[in-house]
């Protein structure tokens, strides 16, 4: 009797989890002497407490090295070259803003946008360059986002695999930014890539739903610095509306190609940035193998008072 208690207090409970909708696997018979059985992994239930649908992990993806370096990207253990020399320059007075030691205090210092006047200046190169540099230093972590939506040039230069990623984000309310986050093998590397094609993809990038996105990345990973990849400034509006966001913005100038009324033009569009600079590319340097950067003397700060001075 009281075994048959124990059965129809089972039949019970099996009935119940049918009913909250569990899918229970079948009991596998008991092996045999000497024989090894390899069992699926148990179902849980979901727990009210901890819904399956906030459970996220990133991807972790394996960035081919050799690749990387065809592209001139800088990888970890590289030996001393005048690119790292130069990017180091380029990128210590950022970190100093990021580390609230800069000249003023800047909002969302984190931020740092690329962007250049017009195509072909460099801007996903540096953008790359930059994050792999500021990825070996000690202290900082980095997550590269692609918002060249338009024309993306991660997946070239870092050979990425087709993805969801930004773009993602901002049509989908139910996809979370760790979800289409790649961790990489470089230790404090994340990229966020651009996502599936959109008809409107440019238009994405200045819309309520990309500026909410801006926001919960400056406080929610507040100790990351995020760098993107930005579209050109002269090209698309949506360039100029991920500006007023950022708390810095390096211009990437070509050398020799970018006119000096493409870079006022383009420097008038970041007036609401805190920072800017103004960096060089391929400026002509024999020893630096057909690389240089120039550190741009354009670098300075917007002081926010009642008079709008700039210094």
């Amino acid at each position: 009797m009281k075994n048959m208690d124990i059965i129809e207090q089972a039949a019970k409970r099996l009935a119940e989890l049918r009913r909250a909708g569990v899918e229970l696997a079948p009991v596998a018979p008991a092996p045999e002497p000497g024989e090894t059985v390899v069992r699926p992994a148990e179902i849980v239930a979901p727990s009210a407490a901890a819904p399956a649908s906030t459970a996220y992990a990133s991807r972790r993806i394996e960035l081919d090295m050799e690749r990387i370096a065809r592209h001139d990207i800088l990888t970890p253990h590289a030996e001393r070259s005048h690119l790292a020399d130069e990017l180091r320059v380029i990128k210590r007075p950022l970190l100093r803003n990021v580390a609230g030691k800069g000249v003023a205090p800047v909002k969302n210092a984190n931020l740092i946008m690329v962007t250049s006047a017009v195509p072909g200046e460099g801007k996903s190169f540096t953008a790359a360059n930059l994050a792999m540099s500021i990825a070996m230093e000690l202290d900082h972590t980095v997550l590269l986002v692609d918002a060249d939506v338009a024309r993306p040039s991660l997946p070239e230069i870092f050979g990425l695999p087709p993805s969801k990623g930004l773009l993602d984000v901002l049509v989908d309310k139910d996809t979370d930014l760790s979800q289409v986050m790649l961790r990489t093998n470089v230790e404090k590397l994340s990229i966020l890539p651009s996502g599936s094609r959109h008809l409107h993809a440019t238009e994405l990038l200045a819309s309520d739903a990309m500026a909410n996105l801006l926001d919960d990345l400056a406080t929610r990973y507040s100790d990351r610095v995020i760098i993107f990849d930005s579209p050109p400034l002269l090209v698309t509006t949506e360039a100029r509306a991920l500006a007023s966001h950022m708390g810095q913005v390096v211009l990437v100038v070509r050398a020799e190609r970018t006119t000096h009324s493409e870079v006022r033009h383009a420097l008038s569009l970041l007036e609401l940035a805190p920072v800017k600079m103004l960096m060089l590319n391929q400026a002509a340097d024999p020893s630096a193998n057909g690389h240089s950067y120039g550190y741009g003397y354009g670098y300075g700060y917007e002081k926010k008072n009642d008079g709008g001075e700039a210094r």
